[in-house]
């Protein structure tokens, strides 16, 4: 197998349009939940979100062409613009053909099925914008960055509703490691706070419906009341180790492991035992070549639903046995709500930056602890060496992913 290395990140999000601006918001254990903007939220029970905030489409990309792209496919070209930029890569000096796109969102474009479903009914089926089903399927956001940069190997959308992002990495990894492709743009990308994606969760009783931005996502927390809709993208540019060292890129970790599984179980509750989850993390821990007690750190999916947070507990208290109580685990959805598609990705930049900085950015907000989630939630964070970072994306349907990144070395 080939060996698969991380030279690039990008990310724009709800505390931070980079990825220095992200990270460094991340460590402060900054939240990014605030009143929705984006609808009169007067008949809603649901009144926050996680907004991106100040994002310009055309700080990324040229104007006409952002004019052609929803709003997730905005934020995955930007994001992927960042990533490209950071790891130094000219496509003049690459062949197109050895590089791809592995970029998912697990809804496509809400704005579009809402904007032109109004047309429909007022005007009829003539009304209807002829770009309207390039402008919604979920799929564009990788066809737009394969277009915007040229790449012309591989282009997959992953589709695994929260387990997008992480999936679309996983398959990125493994498309380098079995020789299919030298450098792959793969992460995740999603803006679904709209009235029918808040109506749709609010009827689900998946969001929160606190109206205080400091407890409303409560990841662990005894008082947590549901998930808060957020919105961005997180992609990385993978590489094939020895294509990296060739050109002299800068490489940031290693990804060492990937593990998948379903839990065949429920369309929306993960299953109570956490064997799933369990089981993606050992497959991923089992690839990379490390034992429970070499795992410094666990990004975990943390949504702040009763259910997830219950039963990921009990998955990795499965798959860590007695380790469990000594591994580090936060949850980056505290700060910046629940990105859907997008959570994977941006989570991934979480652990990368972890062990480029040998910091760990905090649970923040988690104050009551829960006898039944009894574990290490790092309300404070932590500063010290860390080498191996697992992160986990559990969606529904029963869909788990499990990535393992470790230090760089040769």
């Amino acid at each position: 197998m080939r060996r698969v290395v991380v030279t690039g990140l990008g990310a724009i999000t709800p505390i931070g349009n980079s990825v220095e601006e992200f990270w460094n918001a991340a460590k402060a254990g900054q939240v990014g939940i605030g009143e929705i903007t984006r609808f009169d939220t007067t008949d809603y029970k649901v009144k926050l979100a996680a907004e991106v905030k100040g994002f310009e489409p055309g700080d990324f990309m040229d104007k006409k062409a952002a004019r052609r792209m929803e709003p997730f496919c905005q934020l995955a070209v930007a994001a992927a613009r960042q990533a490209w930029e950071d790891a130094g890569l000219r496509m003049e000096r690459e062949d197109p053909y050895r590089v791809g796109v592995s970029i998912g969102s697990g809804i496509g474009s809400l704005q579009a099925m809402e904007r032109e479903h109004a047309r429909l009914l007022a005007g009829g089926p003539r009304k209807v914008n002829p770009l309207l089903v390039p402008l919604m399927i979920s799929n564009m956001a990788a066809g737009n960055v394969s277009i915007q940069f040229g790449c012309r190997g591989k282009s997959i959308n992953v589709v695994t509703a929260c387990a997008t992002g992480t999936h679309s990495i996983g398959e990125a990894f493994r498309s380098i490691q079995h020789g299919e492709a030298d450098v792959m743009l793969a992460g995740g990308a999603e803006s679904s706070v709209t009235p029918l994606g808040i109506a749709g969760f609010t009827a689900l009783t998946a969001l929160s419906e606190s109206t205080d931005p400091l407890r409303a996502s409560l990841p662990f927390d005894l008082e947590r009341s549901g998930f808060v809709m957020g919105e961005g993208a997180g992609v990385v540019v993978l590489e094939e180790r020895e294509h990296a060292l060739a050109r002299g890129a800068r490489i940031y970790g290693e990804v060492a492991g990937y593990g998948a599984t379903s839990d065949a179980y429920h369309i929306t509750s993960p299953a109570e035992d956490g064997a799933g989850a369990a089981k993606a993390m050992e497959l991923a821990m089992a690839e990379a070549g490390v034992a429970p007690e070499q795992v410094d750190y666990l990004n975990a999916h943390g949504t702040g639903t009763h259910h997830n947070d219950l039963f990921e507990t009990r998955a990795v208290r499965l798959a860590f046995g007695a380790q469990a109580e000594n591994l580090k685990i936060s949850s980056t959805k505290s700060m910046v709500g629940h990105l859907l598609g997008a959570a994977g990705g941006v989570e991934f930049i979480a652990c990368v930056k972890s062990l480029e900085e040998g910091r760990l950015h905090p649970t923040a907000g988690y104050r009551v602890p829960d006898p039944e989630c009894s574990l290490n939630y790092l309300p404070e964070g932590y500063q010290g060496e860390i080498r191996c970072c697992l992160t986990n994306s559990l969606g529904f349907g029963g869909h788990n992913a499990t990535l393992c990144v470790k230090k760089y070395s040769e």
